[in-house]
């Protein structure tokens, strides 16, 4: 949105002998500066005061409301918003959609039946005599009606309609495997998010710690108890914070551009926060089951093909069937003196039949077979896959659910336990600068590593989730 527009800043007003004057003459004595908004008579301050300014911006004030609102509802997003956005807005998740669509459509011209051709003709029309007079109906000229109708056989209709049947039913899959991947991947981008705002605000609580050690230094070297070679040491621990927090501020930037761009929001991309509180996102003991492999989406896409390919090749099979054209005229040759080769009105039956004396379809059916062999290679791979990668997940959920366990449970305690003792002892005299330099970074990779350990737990879980819950078609 653009900068809300701002009024030039009137000159002040100065009150002199009970009238209003501007103080921009400044050349006139006895002249006090007035604090108090002028009188309504004054016809300098009533148009140049705040009811202009009011005027100029009612229209922009008018809408603050608005954009504070929807301010917050794109800087700040939970996670099932995120999920929603996305399917929204993402252009593969779109574009799938837009697929499914156009299969849906080839299936309902597959199924349609051939229509019919209706031609109308005319023939024997002579220069040299004319087509006579009178009404149309009498005209010297021979006219011709004719229908023709191909009949398929070999039920060729049916299996091209169950063909793109199949078809449908794999871009339905198609569509929900982009589901099921791109909700694992703004999970996944999401927990980054959360990583990077709690990493700043360890790091925050880091850098004023160090603010504060040195000004306790500070005092104690004043007081002769510490040298100054440990106080300019806290000012480059100080300075190593401040780096290492905007070192994290960047890192949050690009967590949240990331996850930007996972929900598909256009250009410029915002600057994202995550509302979700970091908390909750806690582990919690779960046993990995096994992985329903046959469930997954993008398997039975690929056995939709496989089945859409049999319907392909009997389809070329089925083209050895000869078809059949049948056709029904009604010719109109009037008789007449001039033109006595006339016939009057007839009518005609025909029947066409392909000879397949030079070509059999084989060109067909080898392309048909060769998709059959791709399609099976594809079902083998995708099912593997799943496979493999639910095992995976499992795998990696247990271990990373263990060493977050780890961290919460045992790590975390036993470090802050020790940055606290060595921090009340060096406030008190009792510890040099630098063992509680040692105790506070200790502390401080112990909260990182568990951040890390955490958010390593959270995607895991959504890779879990990829692999063994699913949107079936």
């Amino acid at each position: 949105m653009g900068l809300l527009p701002v009024a030039p800043r009137a000159p002040p007003y100065v009150r002199r002998g009970g009238r209003c004057r501007s103080a921009g003459n400044r050349n006139m004595g006895g002249t006090v500066a007035c604090r108090l908004p002028c009188r309504p008579t004054c016809p300098r301050a009533a148009d140049s005061g705040g009811a202009t300014l009011m005027k100029r911006l009612l229209p922009s004030l008018l809408l603050l409301p608005w954009l504070n609102v929807n301010a917050q509802q794109l800087m700040r997003l939970s996670e099932q918003q995120a999920l929603s956005l996305a399917l929204q807005q993402h252009w593969d998740y779109r574009q799938r959609a837009i697929a499914l669509r156009g299969a849906e459509a080839d299936a309902v011209q597959a199924a349609a039946a051939p229509n019919p051709a209706l031609t109308f003709s005319t023939a024997n029309i002579n220069p040299h005599t004319g087509i006579g007079a009178g009404p149309l109906a009498d005209k010297a000229v021979d006219s011709i009606l004719r229908v023709d109708q191909l009949i398929e056989r070999g039920g060729k209709r049916e299996l091209r309609s169950d063909a793109a049947q199949q078809r449908v039913v794999a871009a339905a899959a198609d569509r929900a495997d982009t589901r099921r991947t791109l909700e694992r991947d703004v999970r996944q981008a999401y927990a980054d998010l959360l990583a990077s705002q709690e990493r700043q605000r360890v790091l925050a609580e880091v850098a004023a710690l160090q603010e504060q050690s040195l000004a306790v230094a500070r005092k104690r070297r004043e007081a002769g108890d510490l040298a100054e070679v440990e106080v300019a040491r806290l000012q480059l621990e100080v300075q190593r914070a401040q780096n290492d927090l905007n070192a994290a501020a960047l890192q949050h930037r690009t967590a949240s551009y990331a996850l930007a761009q996972q929900i598909g929001l256009a250009l410029p991309l915002p600057e994202l926060q995550a509302s979700d509180s970091w908390d909750n996102a806690l582990p919690f003991m779960h046993e990995a089951a096994g992985a329903p492999c046959e469930e997954r989406a993008d398997v039975q896409a690929s056995r939709a093909r496989l089945t859409a390919a049999d319907r392909g090749l009997a389809l070329a099979q089925a083209a050895r069937t000869r078809d059949i054209s049948v056709g029904l005229q009604a010719e109109h040759f009037p008789v007449s003196p001039a033109h006595p080769q006339g016939t009057g009105n007839s009518f005609g039956f025909s029947v066409q039949i392909p000879l397949f004396v030079r070509y059999n379809n084989e060109g067909e059916i080898r392309s048909a077979l060769a998709a059959q062999d791709a399609a099976t290679l594809a079902l083998d791979k995708a099912r593997t896959q799943a496979c493999s990668e639910a095992m995976q997940s499992s795998q990696q959920l247990m271990t990373s659910q263990q060493r977050a366990a780890v961290f919460q449970g045992q790590l975390l305690a036993a470090a802050r336990h020790v940055a606290e003792t060595a921090e009340f002892a060096f406030e008190h005299g009792a510890l040099s600068v630098t063992d509680v330099l040692d105790a506070r970074r200790s502390y401080r990779m112990t909260q990182l590593d568990g951040i890390d350990a955490r958010a390593d737990y959270l995607k895991a879980l959504a890779a879990w989730r990829a692999t063994h819950t699913f949107d079936l078609p």
